[in-house]
């Protein structure tokens, strides 16, 4: 195992569920944070935690994915010895409702495709360029099995996660040559806000999706993404494909009673 130690992580989407989770594995290793969510109340909340438990260095800050001017602006204006990243972690991401594509609401798709695609694509191109100059880097996206396998009534949202599968993928054919590694992990049902932020605070229809079902907690996907980044220097995770036991795919699930 490779340390991270006093190494650079910037994690998007860090405010809850598997970023709030990945900021605190990452903090266990010694790791200094760059964290960014919309919501700045919780990321001061989160950072203040971490300072006092691990005792690393943390920076937080608002941002929004979707907004490319202030993607740019934001990660160049970082101060100087924050610049260096070692490793992104694209978490920020999201589903909005579970309809047939005839019938849902454009505003479901803008928003799906304008944080899960082009934010990942935004804060990837403000980033990488750095990580070659400095001869290392490390990019993890977040997936899903939702890339691999469509579910009814999920076409839109299955697109984007096989954008991001088809991007991870290009993108270390991009950077053969170069010394960065590029990690896509792909898991299955998570027990976060996710479905809460599906349906809109439905807190009713949520809770549904992990009814008479043991899913993977945040944590779980954390420690596969440290995994992944503390592999030594010349090896490369591709794609990290996980899954509760309960789950066979992306809608095959062994619900129990």
């Amino acid at each position: 195992m490779a340390s991270i130690r006093d190494r650079i992580a910037l994690i998007t989407g860090a405010s809850s569920g598997i970023g709030r989770a990945t900021a605190s594995a990452f903090a266990a290793e010694g790791a200094n944070l760059l964290l960014c969510a919309r919501r700045a109340d919780r990321l001061e909340e989160l950072a203040d935690d971490l300072r006092t438990a691990h005792e690393v260095n943390v920076h937080a800050f608002s941002l929004d994915v979707q907004d490319r001017e202030a993607v740019d602006a934001t990660l160049a204006g970082l101060p100087e010895e924050w610049k260096a990243i070692d490793v992104l972690v694209n978490n920020a991401g999201l589903s909005r409702g579970l309809a047939k594509v005839y019938e849902d609401d454009y505003k479901n798709w803008d928003e799906m495709i304008d944080t899960n695609i082009r934010g990942l694509l935004y804060v990837t191109r403000a980033v990488v360029p750095g990580m070659i100059v400095r001869g290392r880097g490390h990019v993890i996206n977040l997936g899903s099995t939702a890339g691999h396998i469509t579910y009814p009534n999920g076409a839109v949202y299955c697109a984007t996660k096989a954008a991001e599968k088809a991007i991870s993928e290009g993108l270390k054919l991009d950077l053969m040559g170069t010394p960065v590694r590029v990690t896509s992990v792909d898991p299955g049902m998570v027990e976060t806000a996710f479905s809460e932020v599906r349906f809109r605070g439905d807190m009713e229809r949520a809770a549904k999706v992990y009814q008479n079902i043991t899913p993977l907690q945040p944590e779980d996907v954390a420690d596969a993404i440290v995994w992944a980044a503390s592999r030594p220097a010349h090896v490369n995770i591709h794609n990290i494909v996980m899954t509760t036991i309960d789950q066979g795919n992306s809608y095959v699930f062994n619900r129990r009673g």
